[in-house]
């Protein structure tokens, strides 16, 4: 994997050469999907959700009918308060309720990781050494920025809260100052540039949901079963075969089925059964009776119970015609 690098700025604005960054957190995966519900959500999440308006049945007065049904040549009132009045309530009115939306923490991470990303594969993350300010000054931030030649919206880390940095850049409609690692996706997709103190990068370590993704992409991709590769190649339905009075359909299976058709396969007791209305595709897989009616001892549905012997009658059929072929 190619370690992404960094321009790395001192207080002054000289460059100082480029700074690998860390494979946990700038470890290339851009999942834009993830990206825009997590934005989603953090929008939806800043509404108050606090509009009101009173309804026909919140606003005072209107209790007596204003005239009589009839015969008046007026239209039909029932009160005063209806919505089409004057002084009357709103007709659907806004009620107050939350916006908020959950988003889990993996999803959370892998965000945040795939916009850093987006933003360093671009050019576009810097690192800077410690922005030491004894007080707040707008001016002196405002010239490290101009000195390490930084134009437009800028998202400023910093190692841990900073209060003299964040006072500094509050005034600056262009410059948002967080904490590294408390910043949203919202900010770092908002920004034009990420500045990043060189002690906020060293001094933090992947979280839980990191690590864990970090473990799921180390595994790579779940190998998927191929149903042909393991011997269940579909076979085409066969009719039902017609059964004489007073002979059970299982009897007559067993006589006419050959010691090859009858050698199980497969663990039924592991199986699970499908819906009755994918059973019989489902038994078309299974070429042995052993099995058929292991499945069938094991399945409790009396709507199945029908579908196992004609798969099993279908199956004394064929054993059959291959021995009249012999």
């Amino acid at each position: 994997m190619n370690h992404m690098k960094a321009t790395y700025y001192d207080i002054n604005g000289s460059s100082q050469g480029e700074q690998v960054l860390p494979d946990w957190l700038f470890d290339g995966v851009i999942n834009e999907d993830v990206m825009h519900q997590v934005v989603k959500a953090y929008l939806s999440n800043q509404r108050k959700g606090t509009g009101a308006a009173k309804s026909r049945g919140m606003v005072a007065g209107g209790g007596r009918k204003p005239w009589k049904q009839k015969g008046t040549g007026r239209a039909r009132a029932g009160t005063i308060r209806s919505g089409i009045w004057t002084g009357g309530g709103v007709i659907f009115p806004p009620v107050p309720h939350s916006w908020r939306q959950r988003v889990p923490k993996k999803v959370r991470a892998l965000a945040r990781r795939s916009a850093l990303n987006s933003r360093a594969q671009g050019n576009r993350v810097s690192l800077v050494e410690r922005l030491d300010f004894k007080s707040p000054k707008t001016r002196k931030l405002r010239e490290i920025l101009s000195n390490i030649g930084i134009e437009g919206k800028v998202l400023v880390l910093t190692d841990g809260k900073r209060e003299s940095v964040y006072l500094s850049g509050r005034n600056l409609q262009e410059v948002i100052v967080r904490p590294f690692g408390q910043e949203s996706v919202y900010d770092i997709l908002w920004a034009n540039i990420v500045l990043i103190e060189q002690e906020a990068l060293d001094g933090s370590g992947p979280s839980q949901a990191d690590k864990k993704a970090s473990l799921s992409r180390s595994r790579g991709k779940p190998e998927i079963r191929v149903r042909e590769e393991a011997g269940m190649v579909k076979r085409k339905r066969t009719p039902r075969a017609n059964v004489k009075p007073g002979v059970s359909e299982t009897t007559l299976v067993e006589k006419k089925m050959s010691p090859a058709q009858d050698k199980p396969k497969f663990d039924t007791s592991a199986i699970k059964l499908p819906k009755i209305s994918e059973l019989n595709e489902f038994l078309l897989e299974f070429q042995s009776v052993v099995e058929i009616e292991s499945l069938r001892d094991r399945d409790g549905r009396k709507t199945a119970k029908a579908i196992y012997e004609a798969r099993l009658v279908a199956l004394s059929k064929d054993s059959e015609q291959e021995t009249g072929d012999a």
